[in-house]
């Protein structure tokens, strides 16, 4: 089982007990405002999207992680890898993804977790690139990217919402850079 640790973190895999306060995140219309349609998630949804993300650490030896606080054990949300495959535009990829509910915003805890899985998707899965996507107008996610040492590489339209998104990208050449 992967489980990475930072300072104030820990990412592991899903449990059972994780299912209703992510869907507790999911039905904040706050933090969904900028994913797909921007429609909130109930609990049956939020299981479904476990269940895949659980699937593909099975399938592809990544996934999301379910992020928690080291010091309460509270799920705060997610961060992780996962391939993109709602933009057909940017495959192959591997993309870097993060959702925490509303009380944990504005602490630096999503680029926290971010650059645990971008270190472990570059260090411990050979990745060689890494991308990671949103709405246009999402600044607070924008921030983040750049935190992590990604650059914007093109916008282009979700061919299934219709909203404009902009991708950004960190090869593993520019990660070594940064990170030495």
């Amino acid at each position: 089982m992967v489980a990475l640790e930072t300072p104030r973190l820990i990412l592991r895999r899903w449990r059972e007990e994780d299912i209703a306060p992510m869907a507790a995140v999911n039905a904040d219309p706050e933090v969904m405002r900028w994913i797909r349609d921007g429609s909130v998630r109930d609990e049956q949804q939020t299981r479904g999207g476990v269940q895949a993300w659980e699937s593909e650490w099975e399938s592809q030896g990544f996934g999301l992680f379910a992020v928690e606080i080291r010091s309460t054990g509270e799920l705060a949300g997610f961060t992780g890898l996962s391939v993109p495959d709602f933009l057909p535009e940017v495959l192959p990829a591997v993309e870097i993804g993060w959702r925490l509910g509303r009380s944990h915003w504005g602490q630096g805890l999503a680029t926290e977790a971010a650059a645990a899985a971008v270190r472990f998707g570059f260090e411990e899965r050979g990745l060689e690139r890494i991308v990671s996507i949103t709405q246009v107008g999402n600044d607070a996610s924008e921030r983040i990217m750049t935190k992590l040492g990604m650059h914007p590489v093109r916008e282009t339209v979700n061919p299934t919402y219709g909203r404009r998104v902009r991708v950004y990208e960190l090869s593993s050449d520019q990660y070594v850079t940064t990170t030495r």
